[in-house]
């Protein structure tokens, strides 16, 4: 009578187990959204591609010796601004920000954080930082990448229930068109 009562209720647990995520049946899927147009000022936009109501802008750049490691040769040291960002927080828009040459091909690029910026009285965040690049006298500009990479990244490999979705796109790096 026990394995009866048992093999009952087994169809309800299986469609308890697939309706909470803990199932394969559940079809978790990852998905990486669209890389936004590049440029020295961008609106930060979220993985659906909507404004997040943040302006992300490379204020000025040079070319120069990194003052702690003079012996490296130039890189690419660059001021940025974020407009709009919550400077409270420990956690913001961060956007890719890329040195290209006359082409827009990146010859280098890293992400830049918004909670890792300086609040200034006019309720703006600002910051610098540097970007190493094989050859700097090709830079012929530093754009931003207008995609929030701030997303949590947890595909469905690492986390079937929480995981998947809409992810922004893969960061930027040398040699990307852009």
């Amino acid at each position: 009578m026990f394995p009866a009562r048992v093999l009952a209720a087994a169809p309800l647990v299986l469609v308890m187990l697939a309706l909470s995520g803990c199932s394969s049946l559940w079809g978790c899927t990852d998905t990486n959204a669209k890389r936004g147009e590049a440029g020295v000022r961008v609106q930060v936009e979220d993985t659906s591609g909507q404004p997040l109501g943040v302006t992300a802008e490379v204020v000025d750049w040079r070319v120069e010796p990194h003052p702690q490691v003079p012996s490296g040769g130039d890189s690419v040291h660059f001021h940025y601004r974020y407009d709009g960002a919550d400077a409270g927080g420990i956690s913001g828009p961060a956007v890719d920000v890329c040195a290209v040459d006359e082409e827009r091909v990146a010859l280098g690029c890293q992400t830049v954080h918004s909670s890792g910026s300086w609040p200034e009285p006019d309720g703006a965040l600002t910051g610098d930082d540097w970007l190493a690049v094989e050859r700097p006298e090709q830079v012929a500009e530093v754009l931003l990448i207008p995609n929030d990479q701030s997303y949590d990244r947890r595909t469905c490999e690492q986390d079937s229930k929480d995981g998947g979705g809409t992810h922004p796109p893969e960061p930027a790096g040398r040699g990307d068109q852009l």
